[in-house]
């Protein structure tokens, strides 16, 4: 009976001889014969087996008895009139595999035919496991062509390169650990095997059986070669990553973070998520921080009783049964324990490289991006020189300490290092408090709790000790923020602000007790904002209209009180209150008789009495319309309602007519125009469309389908940083998961 099998490229014919007779095993012997090299015996006992094994091509059985002896590097050697420098080869008739059976792939017999011509490589074909001996005589011409030159073209079928490459693996593996290499020619090979992997590294299997011969001859002499990047990224089978980690956990030595790192890549239980893989450098970076952070100079392991083996698979078939000095070393590699806990760390550095990895992965988007930087956690190394930040706390601690914090918009921009925008959007004001951030200040107006913006032309104000990553505004930060705006738009009415005005509203800050530290220097930085910032009255004139009489009256005292501030009342203030009036729906006539009543109750109004006298009235606790207000007719929280709603307008970006500024847009409340939101919410109903369906959809409502889902996709990826819709083909896929972080 036969069977065959062919396994990588071996051939192997098994015939069952239980029970022949001692023709039949000769006629079988006869029918499967080989040369002496690659037959693996015959027993005449009735109860074994005959194995034969074939590489491929038939080998040409060579007449030439010469040993095999290696060509060192610097030597040079003449074959069929052809000169041959370099060396780096085994040149002979006699060289056999290492387990005794066959030739050595890489002997350069020239008793051999040779076609000593120039050749091209095209179109030729290689067995997987080429042998010289088993090359026609044009392959055998076209191979001493490429090695008789300099070895680096890049079109080289790999059969050619992977022959060489035997030579020199046996030189390594066999010759050296005999002694019979000394340093300078080891330190000559693992060079050369450097420059191979460099030019035919592509291939992946080159590329793994010329790193583990590194890997091994790092091993075998430590002392002359290394290879840091190995170390750093280890492939899952490392050796030299495993007699690293084996070393220091023998020695109860602490796993340093590049170690760590090393072995989060090796551990075959897990793998690395998206923003760590786009993000090597950065994701590198932060785990070196964090672990350290939490273990100091890294965790210790105790050693375990799995002893670690050094294996080597050569790539060559003459070198099988290999065997590698060996040390009695624990194998820790695939211990769970500190593993588990090293990849809660890496599972930390994802998360906070999450927003920075889908930055990225839009199109035209690089890492030296101001909007990329930004987008970076606080933990990153890099990250202050990256930003240039030293000399922008220079100028910010400056103009703190000599400005009150006020600078111009573009001045500051001028530190994002990119054009000054048109206007200042979202997206501006977000990268505008991220730099700030960044650096370790607080800036005003903060639209996340000051609820404005500035523009081009426009101020911001710094300040030290920044709101804090946990930051909430309370209840009293935004009554007080409500009186801040109103007061600031009174108090800058004749362009001119009285020290006793400032004093009243500072006062609002500091005498309240409920505030914060960060809250208040928050609401000082925005009084600094609204006193140098340009009022306006867009959004209220709809708001105010809502109140009824008194809370009319109590929001003009309010105006009057803090414009009467430095005791005097001038034509132009007069004037811009009746306007005010009017807005409130209040007979602007009204204006000189409270400034009267209010001017008699006040002793003069002198600004130290007034300032006394809000003293007095304000308890330990100040309520805005208990105290500084004076609000007695009305509801206090009705009127702390409106002001709410007063606060938290947004400041129009450009001059308007008052009746087209009473509601926010679809626009400016979502950030996307009606029709691409009615697409929107049209898609979501199900996960799959076809482009057809699409196409209706968008008729319906005069879109074009490629613009639409473009405009779509740009929207999501301001909102949550991830496209929602992805095209395939016919097919538009509609992410679920997105959807949900878009509407929560």
């Amino acid at each position: 009976m036969e069977f065959s099998l062919l396994i990588g490229g071996v051939v192997i014919f098994y015939y069952v001889v239980k029970g022949m007779t001692t023709s039949t095993k000769q006629q079988v012997q006869k029918t499967n014969s080989l040369s002496s090299e690659n037959e693996i015996g015959f027993h005449d006992d009735d109860n074994l087996a005959t194995f034969s094994i074939s590489y491929g091509e038939e080998e040409e059985i060579s007449k030439n008895k010469t040993p095999g002896k290696w060509i060192k590097s610097g030597e040079s050697i003449t074959i069929k009139g052809q000169t041959i420098i370099g060396g780096n080869f085994y040149f002979g008739g006699k060289l056999s595999s290492l387990d005794g059976y066959g030739i050595e792939a890489s002997l350069i017999d020239d008793s051999l035919k040779i076609e000593n011509k120039p050749h091209t490589f095209e179109n030729e074909s290689l067995s997987y496991w080429p042998k010289f001996i088993s090359l026609t005589p044009k392959e055998r011409g076209a191979f001493l062509n490429w090695i008789s030159g300099n070895r680096s073209d890049p079109e080289t079928p790999l059969g050619y390169v992977f022959i060489y490459f035997y030579g020199i693996e046996r030189r390594i593996t066999v010759d050296s650990i005999k002694q019979a290499v000394d340093d300078s020619e080891f330190k000559t090979l693992f060079d050369e095997v450097l420059r191979l992997k460099a030019i035919y590294g592509s291939s992946r299997s080159f590329s793994n059986y010329s790193m583990s011969l590194l890997e091994i001859m790092c091993l075998l002499r430590p002392h002359v070669v290394s290879y840091p990047d190995l170390e750093k990224i280890p492939q899952r089978d490392s050796l030299l990553f495993k007699h690293r980690l084996a070393t220091t956990v023998n020695d109860e030595k602490p796993i340093s973070a590049e170690l760590a790192l090393a072995w989060i890549r090796f551990y075959p239980d897990y793998n690395l998520k998206k923003p760590a893989r786009r993000c090597v450098y950065e994701f590198n970076q932060i785990f070196t921080c964090l672990y350290r952070k939490k273990y100091g100079d890294g965790i210790i392991v105790k050693p375990n009783k799995t002893r670690l083996k050094i294996e080597y698979h050569p790539a060559s078939s003459s070198l099988r049964g290999i065997s590698l000095p060996q040390e009695d070393l624990p194998n820790p590699s695939n211990l769970k324990g500190p593993v588990n806990k090293l990849i809660a760390i890496a599972d930390e550095c994802t998360a906070e490289l999450d927003a920075y990895s889908r930055y990225l992965a839009k199109p035209d988007t690089s890492r030296t991006d101001i909007e990329a930087i930004l987008l970076l956690p606080d933990n990153f190394d890099d990250l202050e020189s990256t930003l240039g930040l030293g000399k922008f706390k220079e100028w910010a601690d400056d103009a703190i300490s000599t400005k009150n914090g006020l600078v111009d918009v573009e001045e500051f921009w001028a530190y994002t290092k990119s054009p000054l925008p048109s206007k200042i959007n979202k997206k501006e004001a977000e990268l505008i408090q991220n730099l700030a951030q960044k650096a370790g200040y607080g800036i005003a107006p903060d639209t996340r709790y000051h609820h404005a913006k500035s523009s081009t032309d426009g101020k911001l104000v710094l300040f030290s000790e920044r709101h804090g990553k946990y930051f909430e505004p309370s209840k009293a930060y935004t009554e007080v923020g409500m009186a801040l705006r109103l007061g600031a738009m009174v108090a800058t009415i004749d362009s001119h602000i009285d020290q006793s005005e400032l004093n009243i509203l500072t006062q609002l800050i500091d005498h309240n007790s409920n505030l914060s530290p960060t809250e208040k220097q928050s609401l000082h930085a925005y009084l600094v904002w609204r006193l140098n910032t340009p009022s306006n009255i867009i959004g209220l004139k709809a708001r105010l209209e809502t109140l009824d009489k008194t809370e009319k009256a109590a929001v003009s005292r309010i105006l009057v009180g803090v414009a009467m501030a430095d005791g005097k009342i001038d034509p132009k203030e007069i004037k811009q209150l009746e306007k005010l009036y009017t807005l409130l729906g209040l007979d602007k006539a009204l204006v000189t008789g409270d400034i009267h009543r209010m001017s008699s109750s006040k002793v003069g109004l002198r600004p130290s009495n007034l300032e006394a006298e809000i003293t007095s009235l304000a308890p330990a606790s100040f309520q805005l319309n208990e105290s500084m207000l004076a609000i007695h007719e009305s509801e206090t929280k009705d009127v702390q309602s409106m002001l709410g709603a007063i606060f938290v307008e947004y400041e129009a970006t450009s001059e308007s007519d008052d009746s087209n500024t009473d509601s926010i847009t679809i626009e400016e409340e979502i950030g996307i125009d009606k029709q691409h939101y009615a697409l929107f919410e049209s898609l979501i109903r199900k996960d799959k469309w076809t482009r057809k369906e699409v196409d209706a959809l968008c008729r319906d409502l005069g879109l074009m389908v490629n613009g639409a889902l473009e405009t779509i996709n740009d929207w999501s990826f301001d909102k949550i940083d991830a496209a929602v819709l992805e095209e395939d083909g016919d097919a538009i896929y509609v992410d679920q998961e997105i959807v949900e972080e878009i509407e929560g």
